[in-house]
């Protein structure tokens, strides 16, 4: 036992001083109980077949599900257009907003989509993003209690409590707390966090879709010589193909985009034809996006009798018809060392070998006209692609220079797809799993995070990058510790301690404690961990009592989510660090008064809720 004590202290030094990823600590740990013969082989590798780490893995899939099809780009751009220019009310909406969405995504995934409409909204009503980003981090990490998948500490106190012979939180349960502590989050930033929170000046004024759209439409005049076109049913095209045309040679036009507005569900008629080849057949109703001068599109439309379809505003027009969760754009810049330089390239043309197409060209910050241009090295280039592919092209090509971040653009698309309801429709069915009780919880994120890859919903290789691989190897390497923490007898004699000092004077009193050493573990350890190294002590302290070890493990769940006091207790606290300009004191100075608060009310409600 002395020997697993050293061990224990030694890795929660090596958390604290954070030199090394937490992944490494645990997996250092983990081996360490395995070398001094505290346990086994099997007991060793234990965490990596338990069902708590297979479903916060199939958690993340389902929520990168979300990101990628639109919803929480959606979400978080409803919450800001509802604020207007009150800066109270952005305050409430974006913690409201935060806690609701990290109930069903994950804490950090909520804070990445909210981190840049958030600091944009902080920037055009006039206040610092500093005001406003504690409180969306705190915000996600409280809305976590919303729902037994809203943060891996529900999830591995349930699963303590089910392997221990006792029943198991359902999904909405951990809500009967969660809700009134996110009011209380909400109302304390609303009347008095608010005034304690820092106004530090930064210098991250985003760049926002909007924004780049309309730099665009300036730089290469995309609003120009771009036109929607409908196929009649008296049009020659009606059944054809786009190579028996010759549009690009004949009449300079160039296809962009064809949307079908009657597709056949039965055959592989899709909706959307992103980039149409020369094999692309023409049916009744199609909407075709073009460009080209005037004189040559009024002439098309009358050899070919097309309709002019209405045309949004550009910048709508762009967001809604050439930008999606899969196909996007970017602005390229040619370097003197690239292979392009000197090559002829047409504008409107779809390159199969790089797979994107050449919306506009500028030199010299001015667009450029000609259909057909010489490159040179400086060139600007607006091209369209998959997303995938755009950020590829920087790999296949390195004097070619990608500007801003595809990738966060992606994740910032708001409109939504028949894939954002497939995801959306996942996500609900995992819910009715869990609430029912027809598989097991693991099954049943197993099973949504299979549809979510299955219908395309998230590419298997961004569902990979989706999943914290740290978070999840750190959960399976420290659960080895709670076995040893129980095997050695380690958890019984703190256990023991906190009954007799504690238990003695009042179970509310085990409750307090409880909690104070779980929050105390949580500031400067991940949450998951310390739920991990907690369970085994709070279930046998509560049995040792003789109550109900129910009231005790929700209490482990809340407290390791209270992270309030230093910014490396959770990730979420980290991404807002830099973005807001913080030092350590202000999650000091906001967090304690908020802390004090979850402390009294779950003392207070905890043992009304869940009897002893």
């Amino acid at each position: 036992m002395y020997i697993m004590l050293i061990i224990f202290v030694i890795t929660i030094g090596l958390f604290i001083w954070g030199k090394y990823p937490p992944d490494v600590v645990a997996l250092l740990s983990m081996l360490s109980l395995y070398l001094t013969g505290i346990l086994d082989v099997t007991e060793t590798f234990s965490g990596f077949s338990n069902t708590t780490v297979i479903m916060i893995a199939a958690l993340f899939i389902i929520g990168e599900g979300l990101s990628q099809t639109g919803w929480t780009a959606l979400a978080g751009n409803k919450f800001i257009q509802w604020a207007g220019k009150s800066v109270p009310k952005l305050l409430v909406i974006v913690t409201l907003g935060s806690g609701v969405l990290s109930g069903f995504v994950s804490n950090t995934g909520t804070v990445a989509t909210l981190l840049p409409v958030t600091i944009s909204a902080a920037w055009n009503i006039g206040t610092m993003p500093s005001k406003l980003l504690m409180p969306v981090a705190f915000g996600s990490n409280t809305g976590g209690l919303l729902t037994l998948t809203g943060t891996p500490p529900n999830i591995i106190a349930s699963n303590a409590l089910i392997e221990q012979g006792f029943t198991g939180f359902s999904f909405f349960e951990f809500g009967l707390i969660g809700l009134p502590l996110l009011m209380i989050a909400i109302i304390y930033f609303r009347y008095f966090g608010y005034k304690l929170l820092p106004s530090y000046k930064t210098r991250n004024k985003p760049v926002n879709i909007d924004s780049e759209l309309h730099k665009w439409i300036e730089a290469y005049r995309v609003d120009q010589n771009y036109f929607r076109l409908r196929v009649r049913s008296i049009s020659p095209l009606l059944g054809t193909k786009i190579k028996d045309w010759d549009f690009e040679e004949k009449y300079n036009v160039s296809i962009i985009r064809l949307k079908r507005r009657h597709p056949n569900l039965f055959q592989k008629n899709p909706a959307f034809i992103e980039f149409p080849d020369e094999d692309t057949e023409f049916k009744y109703h199609d909407i075709i996006t073009v460009k080209g001068e005037t004189e040559a599109i009024n002439k098309i439309m009358i050899e070919f009798r097309l309709g002019l379809w209405r045309l949004d505003p550009i910048e709508e027009e762009l967001k809604n018809n050439l930008i999606n969760q899969e196909v996007g754009m970017a602005e390229v810049i040619v370097t003197p060392k690239s292979l392009f330089v000197g090559r002829n390239i047409k504008i409107g043309d779809y390159f199969e070998r790089f797979k994107i197409q050449l919306l506009g060209a500028s030199r010299n910050n001015e667009p450029l006209e000609d259909k057909e241009i010489k490159v040179k090295a400086g060139d600007a280039f607006l091209i369209r692609g998959s997303w995938e592919n755009i950020g590829d092209l920087k790999e296949m090509y390195e004097n070619l220079v990608i500007c801003g971040s595809p990738e966060g653009m992606a994740k910032n698309i708001e409109n939504l797809t028949p894939k954002s309801f497939i995801a959306l429709g996942t996500l609900i069915l995992m819910i009715v799993l869990l609430v029912f009780k027809i598989v097991p919880g693991a099954i049943a994120a197993l099973i949504c995070a299979g549809i979510t890859l299955i219908t395309g919903c998230v590419p298997i290789n961004k569902a990979y990058k989706g999943i914290s691989w740290t978070s999840v190897i750190m959960i399976a390497a420290m659960i080895p510790m709670g076995i040893a923490l129980q095997k050695t007898g380690a958890a019984q004699l703190a256990a023991d301690g906190l009954v007799k000092y504690l238990g003695a004077i009042h179970p509310i009193a085990l409750l307090g404690g409880v909690f104070l050493l779980t929050t105390a573990f949580s500031q400067t350890i991940n949450n998951s961990a310390t739920a991990v190294l907690m369970a085994p002590i709070a279930i046998l302290a509560a049995t040792n009592l003789g109550i109900s070890p129910k009231p005790i493990m929700i209490t482990v769940a809340i407290s390791a989510s209270t992270a309030f006091l230093t910014p490396v207790g959770t990730t979420t606290n980290a991404m807002v660090l830099s973005a807001g300009g913080y030092k350590f004191l202000d999650y000091v100075k906001v967090g304690a008064p908020l802390l004090l608060l979850f402390f009294i009310v779950t003392l207070l409600l905890v043992p009304v809720i869940w009897p002893f």
